[in-house]
């Protein structure tokens, strides 16, 4: 009879197994590749069914702080036993189609995040000031990609935070910009 394995080492030998998650959706504003949540859990499924654990990712809410939060963590369906989890606080918005597009978002990277996914390090040598941040170009009303940043924003596809990636924003406008 077979010792039966931690929660830890089906982990462990699942993260061997993953490699490079493939980035096969595309993101027709920033003309990037990624990797949506489906994808990515589609990818997952067949090696979380051999190691007999499930990914859990309810929307959780503490009262006691009264916050609001995604939590992701893998359960073993022959011990129960739980893993840590990654968890990220939902912001406070009212409107459910942006809050949606946040929530898959945040499960796509509290996941990415647990299982210490390869994924491309968009801002590692920014942060670590080794090159100096590109000049943005200014975002203004009157221009034919301000009509394709609310386009997106309206559609959930991209936040405040990803337009100051490729625009350089004023406050006013991203106030403004934030409300849509």
């Amino acid at each position: 009879m077979s010792k039966q394995q931690s929660i830890n080492e089906k982990l462990f030998n699942l993260q061997q197994e993953i490699g490079t998650i493939s980035k096969d959706a595309k993101n027709p504003f920033y003309k990037s590749k990624y990797f949506d949540i489906n994808s990515l859990i589609k990818q997952l499924h067949e090696k979380l069914g051999k190691y007999r654990l499930s990914l859990k990712q309810p929307i959780k809410f503490d009262a006691i702080n009264n916050l609001s939060y995604i939590q992701t963590y893998f359960e073993c369906a022959d011990t129960s036993q739980r893993s840590d989890s990654s968890e990220m606080k939902l912001p406070e918005i009212s409107d459910p189609q942006k809050m949606g597009s946040i929530i898959t978002y945040y499960r796509r990277y509290t996941l990415v995040s647990l299982l210490a996914l390869q994924a491309v390090d968009d801002d590692g040598n920014l942060g670590s000031g080794k090159v100096a941040a590109p000049e943005l170009p200014w975002l203004n009303e009157n221009s034919p990609k301000y009509a394709k940043v609310i386009q997106a924003l309206t559609e959930g596809t991209a936040t405040i935070a990803d337009v100051r990636t490729k625009f350089t924003v004023s406050n006013k406008l991203a106030d403004e910009l934030s409300k849509l």
